[in-house]
């Protein structure tokens, strides 16, 4: 097993440890000992919840630093006793044994098993070798796994080609999620996608319905000159946030179209400028 997935496991049972009262802490020190056993090994990882339960972690700073320093991104702030202990044991597996019981677990997961294992990939062994499994979780209907995958998760921007990557983001407005909770957003934005999301756009006002001002994040470095009508048309709209969606995409713009844009509107542009509205902003808004 490589550093990080060592670490990772040292790291979470030593919060669960801190955390668990003497019975569920003794009945984890026993399936430890008895990892070698497929059949015990299953029966575990399905009896977790039962046997810690599902409280939340909650992480103080001092371990969520931790987190960040074992593996860069590493976000378990929303992780609950059960799945730390599931990941746990299966960072505990041999690394022999580990790819096919990955494999496994995620094939016949229920959905709680499913969410557990896609939030951790950056923690298993050779993690540059999981994108298909990555990928196969995108896929998947049910959005809190898809979000396991896309969310407060460092893989995709770490191993993801930018096929893979473009397809993730235009999955994610599909289906109605948030682009500000997706690790690396500004980072990996690239003029294929831009175009993907523009044709997108078109798609949806051809359907007389709404596009998710998030949408203009990923379009604004890239924007064209052909393209200032159809920010213009985010701006004019009053749907909540777009206006303030076609602002900050203006502001990130390098044609002179979008910057005239922008400066239609002094007070915006200012508060654009001053840092006062920036994504975060919009995601907040677009939430509560």
């Amino acid at each position: 097993m490589g550093t990080t997935t060592e670490t990772a496991r040292s790291l979470l049972e030593r919060w669960l440890d801190s955390r668990l009262g003497s019975e569920p802490s003794a009945w984890l020190a026993e399936q430890r000992l008895q990892l070698d056993e497929d059949r015990q090994f299953y029966l575990a990882f399905a009896l977790t919840p039962r046997k810690v339960g599902k409280e939340d972690l909650s992480l103080s700073p001092g371990e969520l630093a931790e987190a960040g320093a074992c593996c860069a991104g590493w976000d378990p702030s929303a992780w609950t006793l059960d799945q730390a202990a599931r990941i746990a044991l299966l960072l505990a597996s041999s690394e022999a044994m580990f790819p096919r019981r990955l494999e496994k677990l995620c094939a016949i997961g229920d959905i709680g098993e499913q969410i557990s294992l896609y939030q951790s990939l950056p923690l298993y062994p050779k993690p540059d070798l999981l994108t298909d499994r990555a990928a196969e979780g995108l896929r998947s209907n049910i959005v809190p796994v898809f979000e396991a995958v896309a969310h407060h998760n460092p893989f995709p921007c770490h191993y993801f080609d930018d096929a893979a990557w473009n397809q993730m983001v235009l999955k994610a407005l599909f289906i109605g999620s948030q682009l500000h909770p997706i690790q690396g957003l500004d980072d990996r934005t690239n003029e294929a996608l831009a175009t993907t999301l523009i044709d997108y756009a078109h798609e949806r006002w051809a359907a007389k319905r709404s596009v998710n001002p998030e949408l203009w994040r990923c379009v604004g470095p890239h924007l064209k000159s052909s393209w200032v009508d159809d920010l213009r048309r985010a701006w004019d709209t009053r749907e909540p946030m777009s206006r303030e969606a076609a602002a900050l995409a203006a502001h990130s713009a390098n044609v002179p179209e979008a910057a005239a844009l922008l400066n239609a509107d002094p007070v915006l542009a200012e508060r654009v400028r001053s840092g006062e509205l920036d994504w975060a902003f919009i995601h907040r808004n677009l939430t509560s």
